[in-house]
């Protein structure tokens, strides 16, 4: 007899094979559910279809789906991570473009394929409010360059939702990136190339490259990628960015000249440039001075005094606060919903595992009524009583640790602090604290700290040129409710500027060792590696990261914190043994509390213990 499925059930099966046979690969895994849809490796997660199947619904799915399917077969992570900008700008343009890349890809030899995510893209921007823009923005950008990009590449206009953003955009960038886009196309079935074409276009825009991950410092050691056949028709080197931004930054080429950096030093605003005297510069890992092997080695801060650790109600006045609040709920109306349901779904698998379980049959504890008639009837039979058991994880403390950095601006910084307050509220219900942090710097490319450094006269690898600032949200102890005001911090502007990862880690975790609850987790939500223009300026290009690796492995070999990370946009798996990636901001809602909820249910944290109690 033949099993009967479902219309619904059918398209889903329909959907996740048709999006591994447009990735080309037998071995991914696709779910439905109620969260936005994610791919992290080789699973993806798709919204559940309506009951009825509207065609326009339908057509979005799809195109969720193809997107996914088509980033799976075209898209190589080790050559976007090795050409990946540092500055969040940049980084944010660069994603795009590639994601507009394996999308022209496909619309190119699908049809059907380019008409789904046409429906995918005016839905995502008629949610993100793009009709009612009207002005440009530097939130805009990234999305009005895909657009044109996407247009030249697949000559399909844009979306009608986001239109007007694009006709806002497009008398600017045509003047300025026009033959940037042409080369695009040229390069649309070569990663690499297509890779280094864009960063020309961002050096075109005037947007700082900024710093790379050290696993792109190959770019400036020769190999087949000679400069010759990387410049443009300006000279610049696409693999190295070797113009300077508009701002004075230095970009990773390292080869401002001696006389420019001592102009800018002067007045503080720029970071130094890079001689060849500078020792430990990204991408020369052969220029530090011989006899001192183990100095760049070392992590170190040159200045600590202006750090800061500071309460979030005392960096604005509690109008503003509140002003914040209002926005950051409004902004997320439509959100807060799917994270709502998710939150209680959590909410109801934490309490089933609390359901309280008694031993019976003792000789101490509380008088078990239940069991009274059997002495009524029979009074040569003792008393009976009975003990409760607890579920351990109860006595349980989560740290949020967000990354406050400036890439984190916009549509991840709201979605950010709006799973924060649902998360709190969820966890609070369970008898679970919660505290939120978030970590970024007092200032930008360098604070007090850089200018003790210039004082000093330029010791050479001096370590962290930034003055820390990591903000307390909601302590642990702090009910939900006193502290729901202080998220909406994070969208005000100038809260947001670099992160310093590896220090930020540290200080949470101790915070965590300082509580008295059995079982302490730390989840820390970001987008990128550390980044701190003054910082990798004058020391190694891995200065950071490194550090930050060594700070995991400590905190992982202790155990005595339970360390996961969700990267959005960013692979963090290469840094946390528990972690997760995720190509969309609104994915991380359901991805906080999924995770929470495999750390409450993995094994070791279902053991119960027996709470010896005294009879009354």
């Amino acid at each position: 007899m033949t099993q009967a499925f479902s219309p619904t059930e059918i398209f889903k099966r329909a959907t996740a094979s048709t999006l591994r046979a447009i990735a080309e690969q037998d071995d991914v895994n696709v779910g439905f559910g109620p969260e936005p849809p994610g791919l992290s490796g080789k699973r993806v997660k798709l919204p559940n279809p309506a009951r009825d199947l509207p065609p326009d619904e339908v057509a979005q799915l799809r195109g969720a789906a193809d997107s996914m399917a088509l980033r799976l077969r075209y898209h190589n992570d080790a050559v976007h991570s090795k050409r990946m900008p540092g500055s969040a700008l940049a980084r944010s343009m660069f994603e795009a473009l590639e994601q507009a890349r394996v999308e022209a890809l496909g619309t190119r030899r699908m049809v059907g394929v380019g008409q789904n995510m046409a429906a995918m893209l005016d839905e995502q921007y008629r949610r993100q409010g793009f009709e009612r823009i009207t002005e440009r923005t530097e939130g805009t950008l990234a999305e009005a360059v895909r657009l044109l990009a996407r247009e030249a590449l697949t000559h399909e206009p844009p979306p009608p939702a986001a239109r007007g953003v694009v006709d806002l955009w497009r008398p600017w960038l045509e003047g300025k990136i026009a033959r940037d886009i042409s080369e695009l196309d040229r390069a649309i079935d070569d990663q690499d190339t297509y890779a280094r074409a864009t960063r020309r276009l961002i050096q075109d825009l005037d947007i700082d490259l900024g710093e790379i991950d050290d696993s792109s410092s190959d770019d400036s050691q020769g190999g087949e990628e000679a400069e010759g056949e990387n410049e443009s028709e300006g000279g610049e080197s696409a693999s190295a960015g070797a113009q300077p931004s508009m701002d004075g930054s230095p970009s990773d080429s390292a080869e401002a000249e001696g006389e420019e950096d001592g102009e800018a030093d002067a007045d503080g605003e720029m970071m130094p440039g890079a001689s060849d005297d500078d020792p430990g510069r990204p991408g020369r890992p052969g220029t530090q001075p011989r006899g001192r092997p183990d100095e760049n080695a070392i992590y170190r801060a040159f200045s600590t005094t202006a750090d800061e650790v500071v309460e979030a109600d005392k960096l604005c006045d509690a109008d503003e606060l509140g002003r914040l609040r209002h926005l950051l709920d409004q902004q997320l109306s439509h959100l807060q919903s799917v994270i709502a349901r998710l939150a209680n779904r959590l909410q109801r698998r934490l309490l089933a595992k609390q359901t309280r379980a008694w031993e019976f049959d003792l000789e101490e504890g509380i008088l078990d009524a239940a069991r009274l008639s059997r002495v009524i009837t029979n009074p040569v039979l003792p008393l009976s009583y009975k003990q409760e058991q607890e579920m351990e994880f109860r006595d349980t403390v989560v740290s949020l640790l967000i990354d406050n950095s400036g890439s984190m601006r916009g549509r991840p910084i709201t979605v950010a602090a709006m799973s924060a307050d649902i998360l709190a509220r969820t966890l609070e219900r369970c008898g679970v604290k919660v505290e939120i942090l978030g970590f970024t710097t007092r200032a930008w490319k360098g604070g007090q700290a850089r200018e003790k450094w210039i004082a000093a006269g330029k010791p050479a690898n001096p370590g962290r040129l930034n003055d820390l600032r990591h903000i307390v949200y909601k302590p642990a102890d702090a009910p939900w409710r006193r502290a729901r005001r202080n998220l909406g911090l994070m969208l005000r502007e100038g809260i947001l500027k670099e992160n310093i990862d590896g220090e930020a880690l540290m200080w949470a975790h101790n915070r965590l060792l300082g509580r008295p609850e059995e079982r302490r987790i730390l989840m820390v939500i970001s987008d990128g590696a550390p980044v701190d223009d003054s910082t990798l300026s004058v020391n190694p290009g891995n200065y950071l990261e490194k550090h930050l690796r060594e700070v995991i492995r400590e905190i992982e070999r202790i155990g005595s914190v339970e360390l996961t990370a969700i990267g959005i946009g960013h692979d963090v798996t290469r840094y946390y043994r528990r972690a997760v990636t995720i190509v969309d901001a609104e994915q991380l809602g359901g991805v906080m509390l999924e995770r929470l909820a495999d750390l409450f249910e993995e094994e070791g944290s279902g053991k119960t213990r027996v709470k010896s109690r005294r009879a009354a």
